[in-house]
């Protein structure tokens, strides 16, 4: 093989429980590239598939839920005779199991999709409260795992997550998990699950899947002032997404992030990010770098928030650091992620109880605490305005429904 590509082989990390080595960088298969009619381009697909594992990548994750994302994979894996040489990382969607054998005829399709007899790392996709575990265990989720993993079916059981600290630790103690799914990148690292939530995950000895590394491809794009902050450090030559992947990986409790790569330039880019950045190896220079980088992002939000949490729990419900991480979103990135981020927190993680900000009273109790000395209710307000209306959640609900029902009757979600 070529220097230069060895120096992109991948390096891996341990599966804390099993000792397993995982690729440091994994696959999100998402975001498959996508002809101009909107399919998945399957040609260009296999080629960035066969190619990323030939590099070392043994992790692809995917859900039901992904469109032609599982069965676009398993054929592709088939084909080349790959399914040996990696792990495949899917999910059970919580909207569509109503009664208990809901279990079964998912998770027999999905096998059937990825052409596979098991799955290696299976989780409960986007689960965003214990209300919802609950649920699902009345309906014998539990004894449905254990059969599963009994027979082999099952590798290693986990969940996906975007909502509130408070719900994520709640969940981590109620279930013996064997690995947790989070999104965490540089830019919000309070938000949603944040570092406290990485940090109880490794507390259990848990394999540590990162999401949304590069926020849905913005900091690998920052705007000029951001981008400045990199380019006026010590390492002037690492592009955008290399100090974001550098930043996850400079952490040991992480084990696995997922990029969602359409592309190959995209694929050596995280490679050669990935291939040696080990926990430790930034440096001071290098932290005030990421701290410019997020005063920078700042300055183009709204709100002053820093995630801390303070001002948690509201007397309501409302996810208050969730709404103004969507809504500096909303101005920082674009509306369209700010909206996207801001249903994943509040309303489709538990769409049963929502987070929103339609909750606030005004009452005040969360402007007292914060540190930042915001005026939360005010600012509240504004993000209802510009990411909430009267419709929005029952047209949310009706979606979930609706795609629930169409699973159900064996038809692909669009």
């Amino acid at each position: 093989m070529a220097e230069d590509q060895m120096a992109a082989m991948v390096q891996t990390r341990a599966d804390p429980q099993t000792g397993q080595p995982l690729s440091a960088l994994g696959f999100g298969c998402m975001r498959f590239p996508r002809t101009l009619s909107g399919g998945i381009d399957a040609a260009k697909t296999e080629r960035l598939v066969v190619e990323a594992v030939r590099r070392g990548v043994n992790y692809f994750d995917t859900a039901y839920v992904y469109g032609d994302s599982e069965e676009t994979l398993g054929g592709i894996l088939e084909k080349n005779n790959l399914r040996g040489k990696v792990n495949i990382a899917t999910k059970l969607p919580v909207f569509g199991c109503r009664k208990p054998e809901d279990f079964e005829r998912i998770f027999s399709e999905q096998l059937a999709r990825l052409r596979t007899d098991h799955i290696d790392y299976y989780l409960i996709h986007n689960l965003g409260a214990v209300g919802t575990w609950e649920r699902l265990r009345g309906l014998g989720v539990e004894r449905w795992i254990a059969d599963k993993k009994a027979s082999g079916q099952i590798g290693r059981i986990g969940f996906s997550f975007h909502g509130s600290k408070a719900n994520f630790l709640e969940l981590l103690e109620i279930y013996p998990w064997e690995f947790v799914q989070i999104q965490y990148n540089y830019l919000n690292p309070m938000d949603q699950a944040g570092v406290e939530g990485l940090r109880a995950i490794a507390a259990k000895g848990l394999a540590a899947i990162i999401m949304e590394p590069l926020l849905g491809g913005k900091l690998a794009n920052p705007n000029k002032k951001t981008a400045a902050a990199f380019t006026e450090s010590t390492h002037p030559g690492w592009p955008p997404a290399e100090w974001a992947l550098r930043w996850l990986l400079n952490q040991p409790e992480v084990t696995v992030i997922l990029s969602g790569m359409n592309a190959m330039d995209q694929l050596h880019g995280n490679l050669q990010a990935s291939r040696e950045a080990a926990p430790g190896h930034l440096s001071e220079t290098d932290s005030t770098a990421f701290s410019k980088a997020r005063k920078c992002f700042a300055e183009a939000s709204r709100v002053g928030c820093t995630g801390c949490g303070y001002c948690m729990p509201c007397p309501k419900g409302v996810n208050i650091p969730g709404c103004f991480t969507a809504y500096n979103i909303s101005y920082g990135a674009s509306y369209a992620d700010g909206m996207k981020n801001y249903l994943m927190t509040v309303g489709v993680s538990d769409p049963d109880h929502y987070a929103g900000v339609r909750n606030c009273v005004n009452c005040g109790v969360c402007a007292k605490k914060c540190p930042q000395s915001i005026a939360i209710p005010r600012e509240l307000r504004r993000a209802r305005w510009r990411l909430d209306f009267p419709f929005l959640m029952p047209a949310v609900r009706l979606a979930v429904g609706l795609m629930g029902r169409r699973r159900r009757g064996g038809k692909a979600a669009v």
